[in-house]
């Protein structure tokens, strides 16, 4: 594992809490040797992990559409800044150059591209881990709409499983570095399995 792709959000949320954990996320990835790649933003939480993990001396690669990058939104001191077209190329781009991907608190954009990427493991488009890195029960709630999608039978319990939890950087990195793809039957290929 060379790179982590860490999504999280574009604003520093009400707690302290929130940007702590983002810090000392980027000073773990640099620790461990793991580069960032991310959204190339320097606002929020972006903005503090991409620091975290250029003050360590570790690797930063941002992605960011042009129209975004127009804005002052990027961050200007990056080991690599590629700006692309179009949100869906910046995914795209993501995704190519990463290992796996962790989640921190964040918003809307954080809670659609953590989605995609786990369901891509669910279809076996890629073999990548995916984690969410739980701060103050910030992602309580989507383990608990797991289950719930679970208990109504639109989720099969191995897939809502594809998602690694920890409450500590060490801890969800260590989990990451230890996922190993399962294999299993596809739903969509016996939806009597479901």
């Amino acid at each position: 594992m060379r790179r982590i792709c860490v999504f999280c959000g574009s604003a520093f949320g009400s707690r302290p809490a929130y940007r702590d954990a983002a810090k000392r996320f980027g000073s773990a990835l640099a620790t461990r040797g793991l580069g960032l790649v991310y959204g190339g933003g320097s606002v929020g939480l972006m903005g503090v992990l991409a620091d975290a993990v250029l003050a360590e001396g570790g690797e930063v690669i941002g992605v960011i559409p042009g129209p975004l990058a127009t804005r002052e939104l990027a961050h200007a001191g990056l080991t690599e800044l590629r700006v692309v077209g179009s949100m869906h190329e910046r995914k795209a781009t993501m995704a190519q150059l990463s290992d796996g991907f962790v989640a921190l608190p964040g918003g809307l954009g954080t809670f659609e591209e953590t989605l995609e990427v786990l369901t891509w493991t669910q279809l076996g488009i890629h073999t990548k881990p995916v984690g969410v890195l739980n701060v103050e029960g910030y992602w309580d709630g989507l383990q608990r709409m797991l289950a719930h999608a679970v208990r109504e039978g639109f989720v099969r319990a191995e897939y809502a499983a594809l998602l690694l939890f920890g409450t500590s950087a060490p801890e969800l990195l260590d989990r990451v570095a230890a996922w190993r793809a399962p294999a299993f039957p596809r739903a969509w290929l016996d939806p009597g399995q479901i």
